[in-house]
């Protein structure tokens, strides 16, 4: 505590800072904390979006997207206008901030922002639907961690996941204790000719994390 009202004393001496206490909510980000933890989840930015887009009566979804499904040009027809498709995108890669489990389906439509087809619209209300679920998930940090300051990271890839580019994809999770820290779906930035070295790819990440 000594070292936390030093840190605060620089910043007011620097910048005159007032101190609220403890945060309730910041930038559409819910903090609820106790003894044993602290939960972080943006419930009430995911149902103002779910209002903003007409989702508050349909049915929930279970998964945010289909297992293996693949987007290719000529699938269906481009969509009339891709302004209200942007701009649900927008808001839901602002959710990914306490919601990881939405960062790879969105980062998947996230790739078609210039010419969308009726497909991928049909998959971003999946994930609208998804959402509605369970609009309070969240991120939990608990306080009865026994695996204290240890790091742990884990990737996975998708070889070939971009049917255009053949590009693959590389997924990671960092933990600190039994913690999320840090997570990212991210296109690998050469293309792998086989399963085998997109693998390599994700484990150099790996060692990358945890050296770092």
């Amino acid at each position: 505590m000594a070292c936390i009202d030093l840190i605060k004393q620089t910043l007011h001496d620097m910048f005159k800072i007032k101190d609220l206490g403890e945060a309730r909510y910041f930038l559409g980000i819910e903090f609820a904390r106790n003894n044993e933890r602290i939960q972080l989840n943006q419930r009430k930015y995911a149902l103002d979006l779910l209002h903003d887009a007409g989702f508050t009566s349909n049915k929930p979804a279970v998964t945010p997207i289909e297992v293996n499904v693949k987007f290719c040009p000529g699938d269906s027809e481009l969509l009339a206008n891709n302004s209200e498709y942007i701009r649900v995108i927008g808001k839901l890669l602002y959710l990914t901030r306490t919601r990881p489990d939405l960062c790879f389906s969105i980062q998947q439509l996230s790739q078609f922002l210039d010419q969308p087809i009726v497909l991928h619209w049909k998959a971003l209300h999946r994930i609208l639907r998804y959402v509605k679920a369970a609009p309070s998930q969240g991120l939990l940090f608990s306080s009865r961690n026994n695996m204290i300051l240890q790091l742990t990271a884990f990737s996975d890839s998708d070889w070939a996941r971009f049917n255009e580019t053949s590009r693959s994809i590389t997924v990671f999770c960092v933990f600190l204790g039994n913690s999320l820290v840090s997570w990212r779906p991210k296109k690998q930035t050469t293309v792998s000719k086989s399963s085998a070295e997109a693998s390599i790819g994700h484990w150099q990440l790996q060692l990358v994390i945890c050296n770092g």
